[in-house]
């Protein structure tokens, strides 16, 4: 997977570590990410997937290792990095209205009196437009479906124009329509130079719409072309008994899909 060299623009985790109440979430783990990459995070339950996508974003902070984008540390890079969290860390009852969620990633571009200027309202029309929000955009968020809530939170990680983009298991709760959408739009963010991560539970999506794939179960089970890394022997290192074969192919059992938390 690493066989081009470094470019300015890599993502570099470099063993990374993190514990939660002294129970490993990540385990050393190691990876480059060329700058422009399209890449799968697949792991089971609790496998560290969030806990990975937090530190990138500047969330949480490394109990060893290290983390740069770029050459910067998360922190320094937070304006260019955006950040779509699982929907249920959300509290859909802020009153806020759909416009005003995806002005909220103009924050980073505002200036001293935080009003924002053409460029920002530019910025969050074109979003609305992209993920097909216009006739939304006056209706508060917590009177939206789970899948018009996915779109508003894609639209404004676009409004923020990041150079990364990362999305905890953005398709949980939403039907196929909208998640070709969406991945639509990231294709096209992915064609423009941005690097995507995302976490899914989905070992078919992430086999057949991302060039890399990343297997994670606190440690790196496998990193690369998704041919290579959704093997019968990868699956089963990385969920175990959850992993079931059926003529040839993988079908994973897992408790509560889409939850990803690391206690």
């Amino acid at each position: 997977m690493n066989a081009r060299p470094s470019q300015p623009g890599d993502l570099l985790v470099e063993a990374a570590t993190f514990n939660y109440a002294g129970l490993p979430a990540l385990d050393a783990v190691t990876i480059r990410v060329p700058e422009g990459s399209m890449v799968a995070i697949v792991g089971p339950n609790g496998a560290g997937k969030s806990t990975l996508l937090k530190a990138l974003v500047g969330l949480l902070s490394l109990q060893g290792g290290t983390l740069s984008i770029g050459g910067d540390s998360p922190m320094e890079r937070r304006r260019a990095t955006a950040y779509v969290p699982q929907r249920e860390e959300i509290d859909w009852l802020f009153p806020a209205t759909v416009r005003d969620v995806v002005m909220m990633g103009r924050y980073g571009h505002l200036g001293l009196l935080r009003r924002p200027q053409l460029a920002d309202r530019t910025a969050v029309q074109h979003a609305l437009s992209e993920l097909a929000l216009d006739d939304l955009a006056d209706r508060p968020i917590g009177e939206l479906s789970g899948g018009q809530q996915q779109r508003v939170f894609l639209a404004r990680a676009l409004a923020q124009e990041p150079s990364l983009l990362l999305l905890d298991e953005p398709f949980t709760g939403v039907d196929a329509a909208v998640r070709d959408s969406m991945m639509a739009v990231l294709d096209r963010l992915h064609s423009a130079g941005v690097t995507v991560m995302v976490s899914t539970h989905d070992m078919d999506l992430a086999a057949s719409r991302f060039e890399s794939a990343l297997l994670l179960n606190r440690k790196v089970i496998a990193y690369g072309p998704p041919s290579e890394v959704f093997t019968a022997e990868h699956i089963a290192s990385a969920f175990g008994n959850q992993a079931v074969f059926l003529n040839g192919m993988v079908v994973v059992d897992q408790c509560c899909p889409g939850h990803d938390h690391e206690h």
